[in-house]
């Protein structure tokens, strides 16, 4: 089945679906008002250097200062490649940084000695802003282009490990090497497997030209200011990850549609695709049944076509998933049954962090097997189901609890913290307290009250449902503080009370 890009524009916000085989794998959403910020550069200003953990704040004009270590500020290249040696990579062995992460380099001297506060320097944003968190910076500027990255702070070239052939490798190595300016730095995409010499140069010739601007519009300008913001969300997803295996696009804007046939026609004029205007009544991502998808992507509980079913919990450490079999009682014995529920949840679980955008820590309790043999039958399966997705990602073998932990990189908001906000009633804990619990909060706060203020009566404010409870279960224990306080206790319901909320008025 063809894989498409469905886009739907409004003023407020512009939504990209990628449908694989039918079914929605990545969403992309920026909205007018958060436009994302990653890959844009700004000269920044040094607002404090913390020695304690080799990292500094830089002001570059946001809200919250942005966060710099110490490994994103050294840049010598000697050190870069025995750090790379050391690390047993090749140094040609190289991801994409719009795919992964970037070449991390060895700190060889303390922040301190690196970064004074006041200092100016040019950064780029790496990850947004997320939670409570500023966004990551690197002084490693990087520039993606259609078939290549420009990183003109090392003299260097990488190649994509998606692109596995070594002699294509070599081909494209040798290429870039003979064209490149001498001192530049250049990462091969994996778009540019097969690509020409021809269409390698353009790139290069681009992204240089670009660099050569920014370079100028950094000496006319004073700190903290924004010198180069990278694609908006349309160009950069079209830009990323419209490739042969996308054989269509359908947009919903007429002035969208004409924007992304003209950036295609500059930067790709050899691609060959379809866009379609979509012109319908009916919303485009109703159409297309994705507004269901997105739905199920934000509930906790998702169901297995078996009857099992998984759950995801999302902290701001880590976010733990774990399955079920639920309703699926297997035919055969327990251990076949726990096996089918763990390999079908192995596939949901790969598809779930690829369309949340779930980054970070991650620790999956599958269901306990005994045999060792089908441990390894889920690891592999997961290994082999995260190969579709782009961001990088490091699995742990299944531990003897039948936890995995793995790790996936976050560069932006997952779509539950985008399109969600904490709950304001239960203040995000996702639970209560129980009505019980708030009646014998209530005695117990009674009793304090009462001890230290002289009055004939007691005035209680709670929330309908409690003063049920205190009006019928727990009437007894309102009964005995009367009598032992010879104080007389009215309970009155107040619709607007949160649950946990209650007043006391003793006079």
């Amino acid at each position: 089945m063809a894989n498409e890009l469905v886009i739907n524009t409004a003023p407020h916000e512009t939504r990209i679906a990628l449908i694989e085989n039918g079914t929605i794998a990545e969403l992309y959403i920026e909205r007018s008002k958060v436009k994302g910020i990653v890959g844009n550069i700004y000269k920044g200003k040094v607002v404090r250097v913390l020695p304690g953990m080799q990292a500094a704040f830089v002001d570059i004009g946001l809200e919250k200062a942005a966060f710099l270590y110490v490994a994103d500020v050294f840049d010598a290249m000697d050190e870069y490649e025995s750090f790379m040696e050391g690390n047993g990579n090749k140094k040609d062995d190289v991801q994409e940084p719009t795919e992964s992460d970037e070449p991390v380099i060895h700190p060889m001297h303390p922040i301190e000695d690196l970064l004074q506060e006041g200092q100016e320097l040019l950064v780029q944003v790496s990850k947004e802003p997320i939670g409570t968190k500023g966004a990551r910076i690197t002084a490693h500027i990087s520039l993606p282009g259609r078939h290549l990255v420009y990183i003109p702070t090392v003299d260097h070239v990488g190649i994509s490990r998606r692109i596995e052939e070594e002699e294509e490798r070599e081909r494209l190595k040798s290429i870039v090497e003979r064209i490149k300016p001498p001192g530049s730095g250049f990462i091969v995409r994996t778009v540019s497997e097969g690509k020409s010499e021809d269409d390698l140069l353009a790139d290069m010739k681009y992204l240089l030209k670009l660099w050569d601007e920014i370079a100028k519009k950094k000496e006319k300008v004073h700190a903290p200011a924004l010198i180069h913001s990278d694609l908006d969300v349309t160009q950069k997803v079209v830009r990323d990850i419209l490739t042969e295996s996308v054989d269509r696009i359908v947009v919903d804007s007429k002035p969208e549609h004409d924007k992304i046939v003209q950036f295609i026609t500059t930067f790709m004029p050899k691609m060959k695709y379809s866009i379609e205007l979509y012109d319908e009544e009916e919303p485009i991502f109703d159409n297309f049944g994705l507004e269901v998808e997105i739905s199920r992507g934000l509930g906790r509980k998702v169901w297995l076509k078996s009857g099992g079913y998984i759950i995801i919990e999302q902290t701001e450490a880590l976010t733990a998933i774990d399955v079920n079999t639920g309703r699926f009682v297997g035919k055969h014995n327990l251990e076949d049954t726990i096996l089918k529920t763990n390999l079908e949840a192995v596939k949901e679980i790969a598809y779930q962090l690829r369309l949340r955008n779930i980054g970070g820590i991650i620790i999956i309790d599958f269901i306990d097997m005994e045999k060792e043999v089908n441990r390894e039958k889920v690891f592999t399966a997961l290994e082999e189901a995260m190969k579709a997705d782009k961001s990088k990602t490091n699995i742990l073998k299944i531990s003897e609890l039948g936890l995995v932990e793995m790790t996936r990189k976050r560069v932006r908001e997952s779509m539950g913290r985008m399109m969600c906000e904490p709950c304001p009633y239960c203040e995000g804990r996702g639970y209560v307290k129980s009505k019980t619990t708030i009646c014998h909060e209530i005695f117990r706060e009674l009793r304090r009250e009462m001890l230290d203020i002289r009055g004939t009566k007691a005035m209680l404010t709670v929330h309908p449902q409690v003063a049920d409870l205190l009006y019928d279960e727990e009437r007894k224990g309102l009964e005995e503080l009367e009598r032992k306080f010879k104080k007389r206790i009215t309970v009155r319901a107040k619709p607007g009370f949160h649950q946990e909320q209650f007043e006391i008025l003793i006079n």
